[in-house]
Protein backbone atom coordinates (compact mmCIF):
# COMPACT_ATOMS: atom_id res chain seq x y z
CA UNK A 1 0.00 0.00 0.00
CA UNK A 2 1.44 3.05 -1.29
CA UNK A 3 0.22 6.14 1.28
CA UNK A 4 1.44 8.67 -1.28
CA UNK A 5 -0.57 7.88 -4.55
CA UNK A 6 -4.41 7.01 -5.21
CA UNK A 7 -5.05 3.55 -5.43
CA UNK A 8 -6.37 2.21 -8.93
CA UNK A 9 -8.06 -1.15 -9.62
CA UNK A 10 -8.17 -2.26 -13.16
CA UNK A 11 -10.28 -5.07 -13.98
CA UNK A 12 -10.64 -7.13 -17.12
CA UNK A 13 -10.68 -10.50 -18.40
CA UNK A 14 -7.92 -9.47 -21.32
CA UNK A 15 -4.37 -9.83 -20.06
CA UNK A 16 -3.27 -7.57 -22.72
CA UNK A 17 -5.82 -4.76 -21.94
CA UNK A 18 -4.90 -5.02 -17.98
CA UNK A 19 -0.83 -4.62 -19.29
CA UNK A 20 -2.02 -1.71 -21.75
CA UNK A 21 -3.86 0.04 -19.04
CA UNK A 22 -1.17 -0.41 -16.25
CA UNK A 23 1.79 1.21 -18.28
CA UNK A 24 -0.01 3.76 -19.09
CA UNK A 25 -0.74 4.57 -15.30
CA UNK A 26 1.32 3.23 -13.07
CA UNK A 27 3.69 6.37 -13.39
CA UNK A 28 0.95 8.54 -11.18
CA UNK A 29 -1.16 6.08 -9.32
CA UNK A 30 -0.35 2.69 -7.22
CA UNK A 31 -2.27 0.40 -9.67
CA UNK A 32 -3.72 -3.11 -8.69
CA UNK A 33 -4.39 -4.96 -12.21
CA UNK A 34 -6.86 -8.59 -11.92
CA UNK A 35 -9.08 -10.26 -14.09
CA UNK A 36 -10.61 -11.74 -10.55
CA UNK A 37 -13.64 -9.83 -9.50
CA UNK A 38 -13.48 -11.98 -6.22
CA UNK A 39 -9.97 -10.05 -5.65
CA UNK A 40 -11.02 -6.53 -6.73
CA UNK A 41 -14.02 -7.28 -4.11
CA UNK A 42 -11.25 -8.04 -1.48
CA UNK A 43 -9.01 -5.14 -1.94
CA UNK A 44 -12.21 -2.76 -1.68
CA UNK A 45 -13.46 -3.94 1.79
CA UNK A 46 -9.86 -3.96 2.97
CA UNK A 47 -8.26 -1.29 2.02
CA UNK A 48 -8.70 2.75 0.10
CA UNK A 49 -9.10 2.01 -3.29
CA UNK A 50 -9.61 5.39 -4.86
CA UNK A 51 -10.83 4.26 -8.16
CA UNK A 52 -12.54 1.09 -9.96
CA UNK A 53 -12.16 0.42 -14.13
CA UNK A 54 -13.49 -2.62 -14.68
CA UNK A 55 -14.87 -4.17 -18.14
CA UNK A 56 -18.52 -4.73 -18.50
CA UNK A 57 -18.22 -8.34 -20.45
CA UNK A 58 -16.41 -10.92 -18.17
CA UNK A 59 -16.79 -14.68 -17.91
CA UNK A 60 -18.34 -14.93 -14.78
CA UNK A 61 -20.03 -11.64 -13.65
CA UNK A 62 -20.65 -8.12 -15.87
CA UNK A 63 -19.05 -4.56 -14.80
CA UNK A 64 -22.03 -3.60 -13.80
CA UNK A 65 -22.89 -6.13 -11.70
CA UNK A 66 -19.60 -5.93 -9.74
CA UNK A 67 -19.60 -1.88 -9.47
CA UNK A 68 -22.39 -2.51 -8.02
CA UNK A 69 -21.15 -4.84 -5.12
CA UNK A 70 -18.09 -1.94 -4.97
CA UNK A 71 -20.60 0.66 -4.32
CA UNK A 72 -21.98 -1.41 -1.72
CA UNK A 73 -18.65 -2.15 0.30
CA UNK A 74 -16.82 0.98 -0.79
CA UNK A 75 -19.01 4.27 -1.79
CA UNK A 76 -16.18 5.96 -1.68
CA UNK A 77 -14.67 4.04 -4.62
CA UNK A 78 -15.05 6.28 -7.82
CA UNK A 79 -16.55 3.55 -10.32
CA UNK A 80 -15.74 3.82 -14.24
CA UNK A 81 -17.40 1.09 -16.69
CA UNK A 82 -15.14 0.35 -19.90
CA UNK A 83 -16.67 -1.44 -22.62
CA UNK A 84 -16.24 -2.01 -26.38
CA UNK A 85 -20.37 -1.67 -27.37
CA UNK A 86 -22.80 0.25 -26.50
CA UNK A 87 -25.08 -2.37 -24.73
CA UNK A 88 -28.03 -0.82 -23.94
CA UNK A 89 -28.68 -2.80 -21.45
CA UNK A 90 -25.40 -2.47 -19.43
CA UNK A 91 -25.50 0.99 -20.20
CA UNK A 92 -29.22 1.41 -18.03
CA UNK A 93 -27.89 -0.73 -15.30
CA UNK A 94 -24.53 1.28 -15.25
CA UNK A 95 -27.01 4.29 -14.02
CA UNK A 96 -29.79 2.57 -12.08
CA UNK A 97 -27.22 0.02 -10.17
CA UNK A 98 -23.66 0.74 -10.65
CA UNK A 99 -23.93 4.94 -10.30
CA UNK A 100 -20.88 5.30 -12.41
CA UNK A 101 -18.88 8.07 -13.05
CA UNK A 102 -18.18 7.75 -16.47
CA UNK A 103 -18.71 5.32 -18.98
CA UNK A 104 -15.40 4.55 -21.33
CA UNK A 105 -15.28 2.89 -24.38
CA UNK A 106 -12.25 0.53 -26.37
CA UNK A 107 -10.11 1.31 -27.91
CA UNK A 108 -9.57 4.41 -25.54
CA UNK A 109 -8.15 7.65 -26.27
CA UNK A 110 -5.47 8.30 -23.94
CA UNK A 111 -5.19 11.26 -22.76
CA UNK A 112 -8.97 11.27 -22.37
CA UNK A 113 -8.85 8.42 -20.30
CA UNK A 114 -6.35 9.96 -18.11
CA UNK A 115 -7.87 13.01 -17.61
CA UNK A 116 -11.15 10.90 -16.37
CA UNK A 117 -9.18 8.78 -14.21
CA UNK A 118 -7.02 11.87 -12.63
CA UNK A 119 -10.73 13.64 -12.19
CA UNK A 120 -11.91 10.79 -10.40
CA UNK A 121 -8.93 10.01 -8.26
CA UNK A 122 -8.50 13.39 -7.58
CA UNK A 123 -12.43 13.33 -6.02
CA UNK A 124 -11.60 10.15 -4.01
CA UNK A 125 -8.58 11.27 -2.54
CA UNK A 126 -9.89 14.23 -1.01
CA UNK A 127 -12.88 12.43 0.22
CA UNK A 128 -10.52 9.59 1.81
CA UNK A 129 -8.56 12.62 3.43
CA UNK A 130 -10.97 14.34 4.97
CA UNK A 131 -12.04 10.82 6.80
CA UNK A 132 -10.76 10.65 10.22
CA UNK A 133 -9.69 7.07 11.47
CA UNK A 134 -12.06 7.26 14.24
CA UNK A 135 -15.45 8.22 12.65
CA UNK A 136 -14.83 6.43 9.46
CA UNK A 137 -16.68 3.48 10.58
CA UNK A 138 -19.77 5.69 11.60
CA UNK A 139 -19.89 7.58 8.22
CA UNK A 140 -19.41 4.09 6.08
CA UNK A 141 -22.30 2.99 7.96
CA UNK A 142 -24.32 6.30 7.69
CA UNK A 143 -23.79 5.79 3.61
CA UNK A 144 -25.72 2.84 3.92
CA UNK A 145 -28.31 4.15 6.02
CA UNK A 146 -32.42 4.05 4.68
CA UNK A 147 -33.64 6.08 2.30
CA UNK A 148 -34.99 9.09 4.12
CA UNK A 149 -38.32 10.39 4.07
CA UNK A 150 -39.64 12.59 1.17
CA UNK A 151 -40.50 15.47 3.50
CA UNK A 152 -38.00 15.48 5.58
CA UNK A 153 -35.51 16.58 2.78
CA UNK A 154 -34.51 20.37 2.10
CA UNK A 155 -36.64 21.83 -1.22
CA UNK A 156 -38.00 18.01 -1.52
CA UNK A 157 -39.80 19.11 -4.99
CA UNK A 158 -39.95 17.52 -7.92
CA UNK A 159 -40.60 19.35 -11.43
CA UNK A 160 -41.95 17.03 -13.72
CA UNK A 161 -41.36 17.89 -17.83
CA UNK A 162 -43.29 15.53 -20.09
CA UNK A 163 -45.82 16.79 -22.66
CA UNK A 164 -48.48 13.62 -21.58
CA UNK A 165 -50.13 15.31 -18.39
CA UNK A 166 -50.66 10.95 -16.96
CA UNK A 167 -46.80 11.56 -16.31
CA UNK A 168 -47.16 14.61 -13.30
CA UNK A 169 -50.74 12.51 -12.16
CA UNK A 170 -48.70 9.62 -11.54
CA UNK A 171 -45.73 10.98 -9.91
CA UNK A 172 -48.46 12.76 -7.40
CA UNK A 173 -49.28 9.51 -6.52
CA UNK A 174 -46.47 8.09 -5.71
CA UNK A 175 -45.18 10.85 -3.68
CA UNK A 176 -46.20 12.21 -0.10
CA UNK A 177 -49.25 14.39 -0.28
CA UNK A 178 -46.75 17.46 1.01
CA UNK A 179 -44.59 16.48 -1.83
CA UNK A 180 -44.50 19.53 -4.21
CA UNK A 181 -44.99 18.02 -7.81
CA UNK A 182 -44.90 21.17 -10.87
CA UNK A 183 -45.64 20.48 -14.22
CA UNK A 184 -43.70 22.31 -17.39
CA UNK A 185 -44.77 21.30 -20.87
CA UNK A 186 -41.65 22.42 -22.66
CA UNK A 187 -37.99 22.77 -21.72
CA UNK A 188 -38.31 27.00 -21.02
CA UNK A 189 -41.29 26.54 -18.82
CA UNK A 190 -39.36 24.13 -17.13
CA UNK A 191 -36.25 26.32 -16.25
CA UNK A 192 -38.77 29.12 -15.47
CA UNK A 193 -39.88 27.52 -12.27
CA UNK A 194 -35.77 26.23 -11.75
CA UNK A 195 -35.08 29.75 -11.73
CA UNK A 196 -37.89 30.36 -8.53
CA UNK A 197 -36.41 27.77 -6.45
CA UNK A 198 -34.50 24.75 -6.36
CA UNK A 199 -36.15 21.18 -7.47
CA UNK A 200 -34.39 17.91 -5.96
CA UNK A 201 -35.83 16.36 -9.36
CA UNK A 202 -36.48 16.87 -12.90
CA UNK A 203 -38.05 13.68 -14.06
CA UNK A 204 -37.86 14.19 -18.05
CA UNK A 205 -39.32 12.60 -20.89
CA UNK A 206 -36.62 12.98 -23.39
CA UNK A 207 -38.58 12.64 -26.44
CA UNK A 208 -40.37 16.36 -27.03
CA UNK A 209 -42.19 17.59 -30.63
CA UNK A 210 -40.11 20.77 -30.28
CA UNK A 211 -37.40 21.15 -27.65
CA UNK A 212 -33.86 20.11 -27.49
CA UNK A 213 -35.00 18.30 -23.57
CA UNK A 214 -30.99 16.23 -23.86
CA UNK A 215 -29.41 19.19 -24.27
CA UNK A 216 -30.94 21.02 -21.33
CA UNK A 217 -30.15 18.47 -19.12
CA UNK A 218 -27.25 18.05 -19.94
CA UNK A 219 -26.58 21.92 -19.47
CA UNK A 220 -28.81 21.87 -16.60
CA UNK A 221 -26.24 19.63 -14.35
CA UNK A 222 -23.47 22.08 -15.13
CA UNK A 223 -25.84 24.97 -13.66
CA UNK A 224 -27.55 23.22 -11.07
CA UNK A 225 -25.61 19.96 -10.00
CA UNK A 226 -27.79 19.46 -6.86
CA UNK A 227 -30.68 18.83 -9.34
CA UNK A 228 -31.05 15.16 -9.92
CA UNK A 229 -32.17 14.14 -13.23
CA UNK A 230 -34.38 11.46 -13.89
CA UNK A 231 -34.92 10.72 -18.01
CA UNK A 232 -37.46 8.27 -18.85
CA UNK A 233 -38.35 7.96 -22.83
CA UNK A 234 -39.43 5.00 -24.89
CA UNK A 235 -36.21 5.64 -27.34
CA UNK A 236 -33.84 2.56 -27.21
CA UNK A 237 -30.29 4.36 -27.91
CA UNK A 238 -27.47 3.36 -25.94
CA UNK A 239 -24.94 5.76 -26.79
CA UNK A 240 -27.68 8.81 -26.19
CA UNK A 241 -27.25 7.39 -22.70
CA UNK A 242 -23.73 6.95 -22.54
CA UNK A 243 -23.55 11.06 -23.08
CA UNK A 244 -26.03 11.22 -20.31
CA UNK A 245 -24.28 9.58 -18.16
CA UNK A 246 -20.90 10.97 -19.36
CA UNK A 247 -22.27 14.73 -20.18
CA UNK A 248 -25.49 15.30 -18.03
CA UNK A 249 -24.80 12.79 -14.77
CA UNK A 250 -28.35 11.68 -15.28
CA UNK A 251 -29.27 9.67 -11.87
CA UNK A 252 -31.55 7.00 -13.01
CA UNK A 253 -32.96 6.29 -16.77
CA UNK A 254 -36.53 4.75 -16.86
CA UNK A 255 -37.71 3.10 -19.78
CA UNK A 256 -41.51 4.12 -21.09
CA UNK A 257 -44.22 3.45 -19.96
CA UNK A 258 -42.80 4.14 -16.70
CA UNK A 259 -43.60 1.22 -13.83
CA UNK A 260 -44.93 2.63 -10.36
CA UNK A 261 -42.36 1.00 -8.47
CA UNK A 262 -39.57 1.82 -10.51
CA UNK A 263 -40.55 5.70 -10.78
CA UNK A 264 -41.39 5.73 -7.07
CA UNK A 265 -37.99 3.69 -5.93
CA UNK A 266 -36.10 6.44 -8.25
CA UNK A 267 -37.61 9.41 -7.22
CA UNK A 268 -37.45 8.52 -3.62
CA UNK A 269 -33.48 7.63 -4.03
CA UNK A 270 -33.29 11.15 -5.99
CA UNK A 271 -34.55 13.03 -3.21
CA UNK A 272 -32.77 11.55 -0.73
CA UNK A 273 -29.58 12.28 -2.69
CA UNK A 274 -30.60 15.42 -2.97
CA UNK A 275 -30.78 15.79 0.69
CA UNK A 276 -27.24 14.35 1.03
CA UNK A 277 -25.93 16.68 -1.12
CA UNK A 278 -27.24 19.66 0.90
CA UNK A 279 -25.86 18.11 4.06
CA UNK A 280 -22.31 17.19 2.35
CA UNK A 281 -21.65 19.73 -0.48
CA UNK A 282 -18.54 18.44 -1.36
CA UNK A 283 -20.11 15.57 -2.44
CA UNK A 284 -20.93 17.90 -5.63
CA UNK A 285 -17.60 17.53 -7.11
CA UNK A 286 -18.93 13.46 -7.87
CA UNK A 287 -21.63 15.42 -10.11
CA UNK A 288 -19.03 16.56 -12.34
CA UNK A 289 -19.65 16.27 -15.89
CA UNK A 290 -17.86 16.29 -19.17
CA UNK A 291 -18.36 19.68 -21.55
CA UNK A 292 -21.37 18.58 -23.58
CA UNK A 293 -20.80 18.62 -27.35
CA UNK A 294 -23.74 19.21 -30.40
CA UNK A 295 -25.74 21.21 -27.69
CA UNK A 296 -28.21 23.28 -29.98
CA UNK A 297 -30.61 25.64 -27.36
CA UNK A 298 -32.45 29.07 -28.01
CA UNK A 299 -30.74 32.22 -26.32
CA UNK A 300 -34.03 32.36 -24.44
CA UNK A 301 -33.12 29.24 -22.63
CA UNK A 302 -29.67 29.41 -22.59
CA UNK A 303 -29.96 32.99 -20.54
CA UNK A 304 -32.11 30.71 -18.05
CA UNK A 305 -29.50 28.27 -17.93
CA UNK A 306 -27.22 31.10 -17.09
CA UNK A 307 -29.21 32.88 -14.19
CA UNK A 308 -29.76 29.13 -12.70
CA UNK A 309 -26.28 28.98 -12.18
CA UNK A 310 -25.55 32.41 -11.14
CA UNK A 311 -28.50 31.81 -7.99
CA UNK A 312 -27.12 27.95 -7.25
CA UNK A 313 -23.57 29.44 -6.65
CA UNK A 314 -24.85 32.39 -4.31
CA UNK A 315 -27.11 28.97 -2.64
CA UNK A 316 -23.46 27.53 -2.27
Amino acid sequence: MNPDKPCVVLIDDEERILRSLSLLLRSRYEVLATTDPVQVLDWVRTRPVHVVVSDQRMPTISGVDLLRQIRDHSPRSMRLLLTGYADLAAVEAAVNDGEIFRFLEKPWDAARLQQTIAEAAQIAWDEYARLAPADAAARSAASAREPIAVDAAPSAAVLVLDEDPMTVTLVRELLPPGALVVPAINVEAALARIETREYGVILAELRHSSDDVIGALKLLKQASPRTLAIACSSLRDGRLLIDLINQGQVFRFLPKPLVRELLRRALFAALDRHRELHLEPQRLRRHAVEAPREVSLSSRVLDYLRRIRDQARLRA
